[in-house]
C-alpha cells in the first residue's frame, strides 16, 4: 500500500508543520499534520501539532483541548503539559491553573521546557496578573 512507502516521512511531516506554523503559514501546517496523522494515527505528535497551531492563533480553548488529548494519551508529556500551562494562564478563569501546571514543568529534565516554563511564568507575572494602564481602564 502507498502509505507503507511513507510510513519513514512521519517524522519529517510532523516537524515540517512546526515550522510552517512558526512560519505562520496554517494552510501548510493543517496539510502536513493531517499527512502524519494518517500515517500515524496512533502517534501524539500530529496533536499535539494541532494545539501548537491554535496556540499561536490565541485559539486557546481549542488548544487545550488539544494537549489534554495529548495528556490522555501520554500523561508525562512535558511539553504538552507546558503549552497547555501556557494556554490556562492566559485564560482570565484558569490562570492559576496554567501557573500551576508551569511551575511543574520548570522542574522538566528538558531545557528547553524548563526554559519555556520560566518565560511563561515571567510573561505571566508581568504581563496577564498586572492591572491595565490608564488605556485599559473603563471609563
Amino acid at each position: 500500500m502507498a502509505i507503507k512507502k511513507y510510513k519513514e516521512d512521519f517524522v519529517l511531516l510532523a516537524e515540517a508543520g512546526f515550522i510552517a506554523v512558526n512560519q505562520a503559514d496554517e494552510d501548510a501546517a493543517l496539510k502536513l499534520f493531517k499527512a502524519a496523522e494518517l500515517l500515524d494515527p496512533s502517534n501524539i505528535l500530529p496533536k499535539l501539532g494541532f494545539g501548537y497551531l491554535h496556540l499561536h492563533k490565541l485559539e486557546l480553548k481549542q488548544a487545550v483541548k488539544n494537549f489534554e488529548d495529548v495528556l490522555d494519551k501520554d500523561p508525562q508529556n512535558d511539553m504538552a503539559k507546558a503549552f497547555m500551562g501556557l494556554c490556562l494562564s492566559m485564560m482570565p478563569d484558569a490562570i492559576a491553573k496554567g501557573e500551576k501546571i508551569l511551575t511543574q514543568t520548570l522542574k522538566s529534565k528538558d531545557p528547553m521546557i524548563k526554559e519555556m516554563s520560566g518565560s511563561a511564568i515571567e510573561f505571566v507575572d508581568k504581563f496577564v496578573k498586572t492591572n491595565p494602564g490608564p488605556a485599559g481602564k473603563g471609563k
